[in-house]
């Protein structure tokens, strides 16, 4: 112990120090698209069941609001924020069971995952309105 009563122990890491890679970026996105689904996708899923309660004109309202541009947007988000939200998942669950740890795996599952997200969420897009 020091003289005047402090121990000379080194500080935590700051996000300054740490070289930002895309396992980084990945983390954080499966974070966000959790907390913006849980968010916005409740709110939609909410709206929708009061509309299904509510009768044919409140459900009429909510389908002429989903079907406008500000309604595909957020569809379409919450969409995106599922599939990138699953890839993570599915990268974080191998790496649960021990695999994938390697740096070069790693990094490559880390880009691969956001690329897969937007590739499923444009092929479920396209089988909803290509049908």
């Amino acid at each position: 112990m020091a003289k005047d009563g402090t121990r000379n122990r080194p500080l935590s890491p700051h996000l300054q120090i740490w070289r930002w890679g895309p396992h980084m970026f990945v983390s954080i996105l499966h974070r966000v698209t959790g907390d913006g689904m849980a968010f916005a996708g409740l709110g939609v899923l909410l709206w929708w069941l009061g509309a299904l309660a509510g009768g044919p004109a409140s459900y009429e309202t909510f389908s002429w609001a989903m079907t406008t541009p500000i309604g595909y947007l957020v569809l379409v988000g919450i969409s995106w924020a599922f599939f990138s939200h699953m890839m993570s998942g599915l990268r974080h669950f191998v790496l649960d069971v021990g695999g994938g740890f390697e740096l070069k795996t790693n990094k490559t599952w880390s880009v691969v995952c956001p690329i897969l997200g937007v590739l499923a969420t444009v092929a479920f897009w396209a089988i909803l309105l290509l049908r």
